[in-house]
């Protein structure tokens, strides 16, 4: 099945109207899905490929560190002819009327070109950043809305499940400068994956360029959790990953 991710054409009013229709038809029919709860811990796991051929592996898992707060672990290691990444990412944040609020994100990357390291932290007492050694605060103005690169995908994806079509959202990087994440949601999708076919939401990211591509397909029955996604520069194809196995807990009756 061939996918093509770049050929979507401006949508009139009356036609996003008629998405958000679709969307919140689509929440209400896996309403009662096991995965569809509202933050359940799971773990999932994908092949990364690249030219439809396996080049790696990832792992996206949430658990539930406490009452409030949840934690978002993302791991992937590639290999390709002389070029190979492997990395960890984490985002520690609290849950609050589906508010997303990260407390610290940590990254560890090593591979081809230069290994990375750092973490930033989200002191929320005394509205401050805080990178690497938190002796040193990040010169930052304070937003309470502002998220790092994992956890605003948990806002994206309560968006996607609420129904919206357009949606961006403040990144703060590792220097403390604050970024915009814009998408826009295509339309449903039935998408075939190693777990079989899966009804899905397809979310394309807005640039302010065409260099770059980046275009996610969320899953009702999986969470509204990324079940692919794809990643290209300069209208070649960087790599693709797809689910092939997603483990959730059971919600508490």
């Amino acid at each position: 099945m061939t996918i093509n991710p770049f050929q979507l054409k401006a949508q009139t009013t009356q036609k996003n109207k008629k998405y958000s229709a679709l969307l919140l038809g689509l929440s209400a029919v896996f309403s009662s899905s096991l995965f569809a709860s509202d933050l359940v811990p799971y773990r999932a796991e994908y092949d990364v490929l690249r030219k439809g051929e396996v080049h790696g592996n990832a792992i996206r898992e949430l658990s539930k560190v406490s009452n409030d707060t949840y934690s978002l672990n993302y791991e992937s290691n590639i290999e390709w002819m002389i070029f190979s990444d492997e990395r960890m990412e984490n985002s520690l944040f609290t849950y609050h009327d589906k508010s997303p609020k990260p407390l610290l994100y940590t990254l560890k990357r090593e591979g081809t070109g230069p290994d990375k390291s750092y973490k930033i932290r989200f002191d929320r007492e005394n509205n401050q950043l805080f990178k690497d050694d938190e002796k040193y605060p990040i010169n930052a103005d304070w937003n309470e809305k502002r998220h790092d690169v994992l956890s605003y995908q948990i806002a994206l994806r309560n968006d996607v499940k609420a129904g919206k079509t357009k949606m961006s959202y403040p990144i703060v990087d590792k220097n403390g400068n604050v970024r915009s994440y814009d998408f826009e949601v295509v339309g449903p999708e039935t998408i075939t994956l190693p777990v079989g076919n899966v009804e899905t939401i397809k979310v394309k990211r807005l640039y302010d360029n065409d260099k770059r591509q980046a275009t996610a397909w969320l899953a009702p029955a999986y969470h509204y959790s990324v079940v692919q996604m794809f990643k290209g520069k300069d209208g070649v194809e960087q790599f693709m990953i797809q689910l092939k196995s997603f483990d959730a807990e059971k919600p508490k009756q």
